[in-house]
């Protein structure tokens, strides 16, 4: 699970153009979160379970959709709450 959410979390910030100030770590928990938003959306759109397997293309598609997802609300999110002078 962290090596697969290190490779989404990575395409994920290496897809979508700007700065984030985050480390490795911050990139596998994107890539994480990703994974988990992934599968529910993959769920949801097509019915899809465990019992199909965890680790197959369209999962690692679906963490990496994700993982983009999760940036872009990040962004949203963290770019709304700025420091006050």
């Amino acid at each position: 699970m962290i090596i697969l959410g290190l490779i989404a979390g990575a395409v994920a910030r290496l897809v979508v153009p700007g700065q984030d100030p985050m480390g490795i770590p911050g990139t596998i928990l994107l890539g994480v979160v990703g994974s988990f938003i992934g599968g529910l959306l993959g769920y949801v759109l097509f019915g899809h379970d465990l019992s199909e397997g965890a680790l197959q293309p369209s999962g690692i598609i679906g963490s990496i959709i994700g993982a983009i997802v999760a940036l872009l609300v990040w962004r949203a999110v963290h770019g709304r709450t700025s420091v006050r002078h």
